[in-house]
């Protein structure tokens, strides 16, 4: 079944990555997570997701200027590049954890939209359900993964422009509905900043956890074909489309129904085509978002895996990571990553109406770490090149230090907010654990 054969297949076309990364960052922390940031911020959180986009940008184009200047090494290799194998431990560990969280959530999260249909199945059975088919999908070659998340998120993209479009019907009055004077919603209701800059600045936890992802292009280069040529484009091309997919909803959602009526039982989106009373709409848009889900826990599950496989071959995880099937896929790191989605179900059994909450802001304290660790190592590696790649960050060191001080700042902030004490301690008790398993594992070193 195994083989020896250290290297993983470059099965991944361009367009396959591109859509890995957009995978990635569009699923629940838009169409589920969009409902928690307007409660938190109402309208003002336009704000966050704009300055999240800024960030997400830097940290994007510093990915990608590294990669091209050392070609064929991930994030984690990256980090180990710049700072040594127990940093690399740290991260490398800290990212494997970030995705699995990430992942259970968003299987919690698919179980949950097929509540909509099924309200009385149990969240924990649905999400199970989920699991096995996301599972099996990575267990076949990674050019058949990779043609089958184009498809997922094709679909999703394009639910996104036609929410879009019919958005800007409604708020014109081409499409006739209730909704009088929509653009009152976004200074009525207590206002655009309805609960003060804190609120706005509050919301950057679930922000960072819906633009958490885009790194995963640092994860996929090294099973890319022509990596270095296709590279510039899609992170390019991936930023400005996933801020628009972000930007554009929000401004709709609280153009169409007040901020304050939001809730977070089913999504915004779903709340939004009930209100038009277009037939079928909600159901259409229910099955979008299960697919968009089910996307971002598939494109969570090759993350895992392949994060294992790399921290194998830095000899930061055991050596049997490192084994490929014959069909060139990291099996036990999947096989592993199994295991710990069965975790996150049996908590969604002990608590349903609470863990995707709790799990949620989990990811968006590990997500400020990486792209930390993604900025600091590009400062540290620059003056390293043999020749400064035609890609670039602009502005450097300027935009790149910024980026560092505006994610610490941010997470100071959260450690202190006594709102997020759940995902703040399980941070620091889990980065206090992966520090002492480095001097234990690495003290050879």
């Amino acid at each position: 079944m195994e083989n020896n054969h250290q290297d993983l297949k470059k099965g991944l076309l361009p367009r396959h990555v591109q859509f890995i990364a957009l995978a990635g960052m569009i699923g629940t922390g838009i169409f589920k997570g969009s409902s928690d940031t307007l409660n938190i911020a109402g309208p003002s959180v336009v704000l966050t997701y704009l300055f999240g986009g800024l960030l997400l940008f830097i940290v994007m184009a510093a990915l990608g200027e590294m990669a091209i200047a050392f070609p064929n090494l991930n994030v984690q290799h990256l980090v180990k590049k710049a700072f040594g194998i127990r940093v690399s431990f740290i991260v490398g560990w800290l990212y494997w954890i970030n995705w699995i969280v990430v992942t259970i959530v968003e299987l919690l999260a698919s179980g949950s939209f097929l509540q909509f249909w099924f309200p009385s199945v149990p969240l924990w059975l649905l999400s199970f359900l989920c699991a096995s088919l996301i599972v099996g999908i990575n267990l076949f070659q990674v050019k058949y993964y990779g043609e089958l998340e184009f498809w997922f998120a094709g679909i999703k993209i394009l639910a996104l422009i036609a929410f879009i479009l019919l958005g800007i019907f409604i708020l014109t009055g081409i499409i006739p509905s209730d909704t009088q004077n929509p653009f009152s919603n976004f200074t009525s209701h207590g206002g655009f900043f309805p609960h003060g800059l804190s609120g706005t600045l509050s919301a950057f936890l679930v922000v960072m956890f819906s633009y958490g992802g885009a790194e995963l292009i640092g994860v996929a280069v090294t099973e890319t074909k022509e990596s270095e040529r296709v590279l510039p484009k899609i992170i390019k091309g991936a930023v400005w489309r996933v801020i628009i997919f972000y930007i554009f909803p929000i401004l709709i959602i609280c153009g169409i129904m007040p901020w304050d009526k939001v809730t977070s039982e089913n999504s915004p989106f779903v709340q939004v085509f009930s209100l038009t009373g277009i037939p079928i709409a909600a159901h259409i848009m229910n099955f979008v978002l299960l697919t968009a889900v089910l996307s971002a826990a598939n494109s969570g599950i090759y993350a895992t895996s392949r994060t294992l496989f790399s921290m194998a071959q830095s000899g930061v995880a055991p050596k049997g990571l490192q084994a490929i099937s014959k069909r060139g896929i990291p099996l036990n790191g999947i096989l592993i990553t199994s295991v710990c989605i069965l975790i996150g179900v049996f908590l969604a059994y002990l608590t349903p109406s609470q863990v995707i909450s709790y799990l949620m802001s989990i990811p968006g304290f590990t997500v400020m770490i990486i792209w930390l660790s993604i900025c600091s190592a590009q400062l540290k590696l620059r003056p390293q090149y043999k020749d400064i790649p035609a890609f670039q960050v602009k502005w450097f060191p300027y935009t790149t230090i910024l980026a560092i001080v505006s994610l610490s700042l941010i997470f100071i902030g959260f450690m202190f907010n006594p709102n997020n004490l759940i995902g703040t301690s399980v941070c620091l008790i889990t980065l206090c654990i992966l520090s002492i398993l480095s001097f234990i594992k690495l003290k050879k070193n």
